[in-house]
């Protein structure tokens, strides 16, 4: 499977994850130039902007090990930008992290959601 199916695969298992956890999908893959967030939902009162990272083998390390803080940075502009454009003036907002490993069972993946990334 490309790199490109298998991470479709992965955001696709993280809306139904994050559904089942009562967050409501607003978008997917969101892009401006020099960023991109996965899906963008809504938790209670939150904004929450959701980075996605799947991995069919541990080639490349544990889907958590992705994010550095330059990663961190980057997602940050990105959903300062969205946050301008809709509005949302001083409502809460989060970054959220979810990690879809299928290396140990392709059918069953693992899955881990780090709610507010930033700290």
């Amino acid at each position: 499977m490309s790199t490109k199916v298998v991470g479709d695969n992965g955001e696709d298992v993280a809306c139904e994850f994050l559904k089942k956890q009562g967050y409501k999908i607003l978008s997917r893959n969101y892009r401006i130039r020099g960023g991109e967030i996965d899906i963008i939902a809504q938790d209670k009162e939150y904004l929450v902007f959701v980075e996605v990272k799947t991995r069919s083998s541990h080639d490349f390390g544990l889907p958590v090990e992705s994010m550095t803080p330059w990663k961190i940075k980057y997602l940050l502009k990105t959903a300062q930008f969205y946050l301008l454009k809709i509005n949302w003036g001083n409502g809460p907002y989060r970054l959220d992290f979810i990690g879809i490993d299928f290396a140990d069972n392709p059918q069953k993946p693992d899955i881990e959601l780090i709610k507010n990334i930033t700290g």
